[in-house]
Order: C-alpha cells, then sequence, then structure tokens
C-alpha cells in the first residue's frame, strides 16, 4: 500500500466521524463572519442541503465523503477569503490531503466548489444566506439540527473504496 493510500485510509474515515463536528466549524463560521467569507461557509452548508450530490449519501462507504471534502473545500475558500477560526483553518489545512489524493482532478472540485455560490437550496440562495441575518440564522439552526442527526457511515480500510472514490468524482464533476 503507497504512502498516500495509508493516509487516505486513515484520514477519510476520521473525517465521517467528525463531519458533525465539521459542519458546525461551518456554522460557527456563518455566524461570525461576512461578506466574501461568509459566501463558502454558506456554500458548504447549503451543499449538505443539496438534493444531487456528487456521491448519493446512501452508497454504502462513500455516501458522505463528498460532502467531507466540500466542508474542506469550503472553509479553505472562507479562510482565503479572511474567515477566522481554529475550526476552520484546521478543515482548511486537510485540503491538502484531498488534492494529493485527487491529483489533476482536484482542480474540477475546487471549480465546482466555487459555483456552489450559485445554487438555491431548500429555496435560499447562497448570497441570500451570507447577507440576510434571519436566512442566516435559520441556516445555522439547520445545520446543527442536520449534525445532531448525522450517524457516520464507514469507510472500509480497503484501496479499493479509494479507486471506487476517485471513478466516482472524476465521473460526477463537471469539466
Amino acid at each position: 500500500m503507497s504512502d498516500l493510500n495509508s493516509r487516505c485510509l486513515d484520514a477519510f474515515p476520521a473525517w465521517l466521524r467528525t463531519l458533525s463536528d465539521d459542519v458546525g466549524a461551518l456554522a460557527s463560521g456563518l455566524e461570525t463572519q461576512s461578506g466574501a467569507a461568509a459566501l463558502p461557509l454558506a456554500a458548504g452548508i447549503n451543499y449538505l442541503f443539496k438534493s444531487l450530490d456528487l456521491i448519493p449519501d446512501g452508497i454504502e462507504d462513500l455516501g458522505f465523503i463528498d460532502d467531507a471534502f466540500i466542508v474542506r473545500v469550503c472553509a479553505a475558500a472562507a479562510v482565503e477569503s479572511g474567515a477566522t477560526g481554529d475550526g476552520l483553518k484546521e478543515l482548511a489545512s486537510d485540503v491538502d490531503l484531498i488534492k494529493e489524493f485527487m491529483g489533476d482532478d482536484f482542480t474540477r472540485l475546487e471549480k465546482y466548489a466555487a459555483s456552489l455560490n450559485t445554487i438555491v437550496a431548500r429555496g435560499r440562495s447562497t448570497q441570500k444566506v451570507a447577507e440576510d441575518d434571519a436566512t442566516r440564522a435559520d441556516v445555522v439552526r439547520e445545520a446543527r439540527s442536520w449534525a445532531s442527526a448525522y450517524e457516520a457511515p464507514t469507510f472500509g480500510r480497503d484501496e479499493k473504496n479509494l479507486v471506487k472514490l476517485k471513478s466516482f468524482l472524476g465521473t460526477k464533476l463537471p469539466e
């Protein structure tokens, strides 16, 4: 097993176990950030409520790993835009492993995450979430509710899961 695969098989299951806390970090950041820093946080949370994930949530082992990736890429974009907070910075630091794992496809993931600024989930645009205090409070509350109900799926320590993950993302990410 390669060093990269070993690190991914250690990290990805851990990210699934902490996804509820990670979403909580995005929600806390969304409460305190404004302007350009709030947009990627709102986008990351809206992705959870989007009906069409890159990888459907029900797929064994892989279903929520795309959510964990998007949360991290959106946290990194927020930090780049001036967001502060240890939780966001820690999530942002995980992007290096995603980038290494995905190779050339990482640029497509990053562009996809940036495009989430234009999505509407549950009738609320990312822009409205970032700019309107009442909408923001509703989304933060819903994100925390989602996090409290989330049950971490497995991600077996099998290199085949990494191959399937790369295949899914390579197929589903827009060019």
